[in-house]
């Protein structure tokens, strides 16, 4: 019985999405961007009661933690009061607003006769169900974006945020209210049963989205027909190449580790940024060291990630190579132990980093290819052609040369904010933004008075000019 209810509701939700994306597709682009900025009034009036139901889904999930039924990593994502996320949320808002309108853009025009124009153009998706866990600011994220990019969105939070993302959900829809937009464009759902119904309803959704753990993009994967853009793994990997600096690697190692906030600490080398958010899916998981870095680079770059309390999981000339280090750190004998062969296949999400050592650039990219999760992953180097081997060999959706794999993110990419990092062969892979929520159709119109007809072109009748037509936008 609590089935069937379900399955009608989430019926409901889906069909009422649905006619409110086909509703929005006759509205003009500048009120999806009057809807965010109203959006993002809505939610700042509401700062204090929103926050405060993020503490009692803190509070909450401490308790979890404190019984041992949630990872300290999940907790950490849930405060949404924490450093400036809230007023990074609220700007995300604005900078999607002030991104060029991704639908309406031609790609392909062609002159197939004359007077018969055919228009490849930009449009949106349809209906996106996005499944996401903890980060209660991902409901706003995706919402700006879909609304931004014309897609209606159904979003499923993790219950651990459910009091937060209520909240938020109902600033959206308020907002919403005050414009052409239907109030129902953006909306939540709370329960599993909601979900298993929506992932058999492809006759509404058109595109599923999750967020979360290898196990969630797996289920999701397993038990739908429609269409999955998502990651399952944040495995990230970076490559101390034989001609690396010591310098730039401690800086940008740590750096990938560890950083996430602009606050800043005095380690004993360098400033950086507080150490507050190892459990990102673009933190680095797995460091590949060069054979012939074990007695230079790498106890200098293993010095500063103890320094900043990183455990590492070493295997056998990694760990000797620190255990004749002189003036070791107090914490080595506490804080570096040896890997085992499941080590490398780990996302961590904590202070926790896995260490190899290898004979060569081909060996890295083979075993990152082997390991890695498509994510993104780093080389540091000062060979040019070492950096184009690893960029070109290693198949993950960014590679980097000499930078962090944090950059890996909507914001930092320039989209305002993301729906999330695909790796999947689809047409959107990395960090997705307003590009990666559009599609295309074709338009065509002839301007013959008796219309073109297929039957006049062939052998021994006319020929298509196939003629290209320099167009940025569809001229009817």
């Amino acid at each position: 019985m609590v089935a069937q209810s379900s399955n009608i509701n989430a019926e409901a939700i889906a069909q009422v999405a649905k006619q409110a994306f086909e509703t929005s597709q006759l509205i003009p682009s500048s009120e999806r961007v009057e809807a965010l900025h109203s959006i993002r009034s809505e939610l700042e009036s509401r700062r204090t009661v929103i926050l405060a139901a993020n503490q009692e889904d803190l509070k909450a999930a401490q308790e979890e933690v404190d019984a041992g039924r949630m990872s300290k990593s999940l907790l950490g994502r849930l405060d949404l009061g924490r450093g400036d996320k809230w007023e990074s949320m609220l700007q995300g808002v604005l900078d999607v607003a002030s991104l060029p309108d991704p639908t309406g853009t031609v790609s392909y025009a062609t002159e197939l006769d004359d007077g018969l124009e055919l228009y490849r153009v930009s449009c949106p998706i349809g209906v996106l169900l996005v499944i996401f866990e903890a980060r209660p600011e991902v409901v706003v994220n995706i919402a700006a974006l879909a609304i931004k990019s014309g897609n209606a969105a159904i979003l499923k939070g993790g219950k651990e945020s459910n009091r937060t993302a209520k909240l938020l959900s109902e600033a959206i829809q308020a907002g919403l209210a005050k414009t052409a937009i239907p109030s129902t464009y953006i909306q939540t759902i709370e329960t599993r049963a909601e979900v298993s119904s929506l992932l058999a309803m492809d006759q509404y959704i058109d595109l599923v989205i999750p967020r979360g753990s290898k196990e969630l993009v797996k289920n999701i994967q397993h038990n739908t027909r429609i269409s999955v853009m998502g990651h399952a793994d944040g495995l990230c990997s970076m490559y101390l190449d034989e001609t690396a600096d010591v310098e730039k690697a401690k800086r940008v190692v740590v750096d990938a580790k560890v950083i996430w906030s602009i606050r800043f600490v005095k380690l004993e080398f360098v400033n950086f940024p507080q150490i507050d958010y190892p459990s990102a899916c673009n933190a680095l998981e797995t460091l590949i060291v060069h054979e012939s870095l074990l007695q230079t680079v790498w106890p200098e770059v293993a010095r500063s990630l103890l320094a900043a309390n990183v455990e590492l999981l070493c295997d056998a000339p990694t760990l000797k190579a620190l255990s004749s280090l002189r003036n070791p750190p107090q914490n080595l004998s506490t804080l570096v132990k040896p890997s085992e062969p499941s080590t490398y296949d780990i996302e961590h999400l904590s202070l926790t980093l896995s260490v190899i050592a290898l004979p060569s650039l081909q060996s890295a990219i083979k075993f990152i290819n082997k390991h890695g999760s498509g994510h993104t992953d780093a080389i540091i180097t000062e060979s040019d052609a070492a950096a184009s081997t690893f960029c070109r060999g290693v198949d993950s959706s960014s590679t980097f040369v000499n930078a962090s794999t944090r950059f890996a993110d909507g914001f930092r990419y320039g989209y305002g904010t993301e729906v999330g990092i695909s790796t999947g062969r689809i047409h959107a892979r990395g960090p997705v933004g307003l590009e990666g929520l559009v599609i295309y159709k074709y338009m065509m119109k002839s301007q013959d008075k008796a219309g073109h007809i297929v039957g006049e072109f062939g052998t021994g009748k006319k020929a298509y000019k196939h003629q290209r037509i320099d167009a940025s936008s569809v001229p009817f």
